[in-house]
């Protein structure tokens, strides 16, 4: 296998810092793209030193004109191609829904799932440049279940699960593969400024994630990676 040409949105942290390190581990070239720039740097020198090449990229993924330089910066590090998108920032708010106010709203679906739009959009002519294209959406087992207070986030996570199942029919024949993960609660800083009794220690470990994700981008080819369970903690 060529060395993988990765890029993770929301790789500063959490999930998506976990997925880079995992690929760094196996000599891979990773573009992590968030917000904030000091997460960034840390974690393209933590790429380093597990052995893979790392660039830092700001970018809003709300933002289809940040989306839009952010690729095509990370097309240039990676030389015209990517074989790896992990489509992993986003945003999680508890707000019963008498409580919902349109910010809410407007920022669940403007992250989670016109950000994942935006990002493969424009990463779709160098993802058809590779040799072995793999699309991840992150999403949640609140793409699958409704959970009470939860009526943004599931909505995003919800769309976000159409959108893969949709987009894995169109570019099937392009020998695109297009995976979406269902973590469980995983203990991420996302959960620092969430109301509610969160019981983080028997939570899944980010790890566990990338873990998952790095087993279905390496599985033969006819293995079904169409949808990805992350294992309860000690599974």
């Amino acid at each position: 296998m060529s060395t993988p040409r990765v890029l993770v949105t929301g790789g500063g942290r959490g999930i998506g810092r976990a997925i880079a390190l995992r690929f760094a581990r196996e000599k891979a070239l990773v573009c992590v793209a968030a917000r904030t720039s000091s997460e960034l740097d840390a974690v393209v020198a933590e790429i380093q030193r597990a052995g893979g090449q790392g660039r830092a990229q700001q970018v809003n993924v709300a933002d289809h004109s940040s989306v839009e330089g952010a690729v095509w910066r990370a097309v240039e590090f990676f030389g015209g191609k990517i074989d790896v998108l992990v489509n992993c920032a986003g945003v999680f708010d508890v707000k019963p829904f008498e409580q919902m106010d349109l910010a809410v709203w407007r920022r669940n679906l403007e992250v989670n799932l016109n950000g994942p739009f935006y990002v493969t959009l424009e990463s779709l002519d160098p993802l058809l440049e590779s040799e072995r294209p793999h699309v991840f959406n992150v999403a949640s087992v609140a793409a699958r279940k409704g959970f009470a207070g939860n009526t943004a986030y599931c909505a995003s996570k919800y769309g976000l699960r159409g959108f893969s199942d949709a987009l894995r029919e169109d570019l099937r024949a392009k020998g695109v593969r297009v995976s979406t993960v269902y973590p469980g609660p995983t203990d991420t800083t996302i959960f620092d400024n969430v109301p509610g009794s969160w019981d983080r220690a028997r939570m899944n470990k980010p790890e566990d994630v990338a873990e998952v994700v790095w087993k279905a981008y390496t599985a033969p080819e006819g293995t079904n990676v169409d949808d990805l369970e992350v294992p309860a903690p000690g599974r």
